[in-house]
């Protein structure tokens, strides 16, 4: 398998709609959606989704880390699971149809022993054909190191496979150095990465600069909210301003981003429309309800849409 994702903390998505919230009342909600989240694995899943193949590896426990193979297993993604006590958290999406806004309620992932995380690291190091791309995306769960995906790259570095990293807090700031091909930053991150406590419109770019010439990644992908995303490489910058589009749910868009980048990568794509495949494939994915991510009509329309506008 040329791609493979990384989930340390996956989840079950459980999503649903209710007239309003208030409190102290009995809220009737309409059938709950349930659906395999969590950073790599939203990342594989969105892969699947724009025609592309990658094998999900990813810690679970009980029976909703059972219940979450078996999801992954009926939209058709690879996977490799491994073990855990602990049974896999579970994630919460309630979207209020009266104000149209969205409440998003995270549950803390499941107690990792060092026996059970030092898994993966071992399994990718036994592999005897390497990917050409691994995506180490998502939180840690508890008892699992901050260092963990700088010890993902350091064996890129020594393995020579692409590393992707997205993440956040100390993860992201002890990943960042040799081994790592991409990171896909928000401002805030990016500042932090360039030890600056806040950033402004007018330095990101020298701030990015900074980052790439300190040997922290060999290309960054700003994400700018709305704005949409800022690339930053060796040839220069790019900006990819995405059209407005009707939201319903902002769930998994970072991750059908990254998805879309890393497929167009293995597939040899110019950075400059990797890029704007990925800003079509996160602005799509605000499009579906819940956290259904990107569909692959709504990728491709809104693609040519920012071709057109290059």
């Amino acid at each position: 398998m040329k791609i493979i994702t990384i989930t340390l903390n996956p989840a079950i998505d459980k999503s649903t709609r209710v007239e309003s919230v208030a409190p102290e009342k009995k809220l009737r909600c309409e059938k709950p959606v349930f659906e395999p989240g969590g950073g790599g694995i939203n990342v594989s899943r969105a892969i699947k989704k724009l025609g592309g193949e990658s094998c999900a590896w990813f810690l679970a426990g009980g029976h909703t880390g059972e219940k979450l193979g078996e999801l992954l297993h009926h939209e058709g993604v690879s996977f490799r699971r491994f073990n855990c006590q602990e049974s896999t958290r579970e994630n919460l999406v309630v979207f209020e149809v009266s104000s149209r806004q969205e409440y998003r309620f995270g549950m803390p992932g499941p107690q990792v022993t060092e026996p059970e995380w030092r898994q993966l690291l071992q399994a990718l190091e036994d592999l005897e054909e390497m990917p050409e791309f691994v995506i180490a995306s998502g939180s840690n769960p508890p008892g699992v190191p901050d260092d963990f995906y700088a010890r993902v790259a350091d064996l890129a570095y020594k393995k020579g496979f692409k590393l992707i990293v997205d993440t956040s807090g100390a993860a992201l700031m002890k990943a960042a150095g040799k081994g790592i091909y991409l990171l896909k930053p928000n401002l805030n991150e990016l500042a932090a990465l360039a030890s600056k406590e806040v950033i402004s419109s007018q330095e990101q770019e020298d701030l990015a600069t900074q980052v790439l010439n300190e040997g922290k990644s060999q290309v960054l992908v700003v994400s700018l909210g709305p704005r949409g995303a800022m690339l930053a490489s060796k040839e220069g910058f790019e900006y990819v301003v995405p059209p407005t589009v009707k939201q319903e749910s902002a769930v998994g868009a970072g991750d059908s981003m990254v998805g879309a980048m890393v497929l167009k990568l293995q597939e040899g794509w110019p950075l400059s429309d990797v890029i704007r495949y990925g800003v079509a494939a996160g602005t799509a994915a605000t499009m579906t309800p819940g956290s259904e991510l990107c569909r692959k009509p709504d990728v491709d329309s809104i693609y040519e849409w920012l071709k057109a506008r290059r």
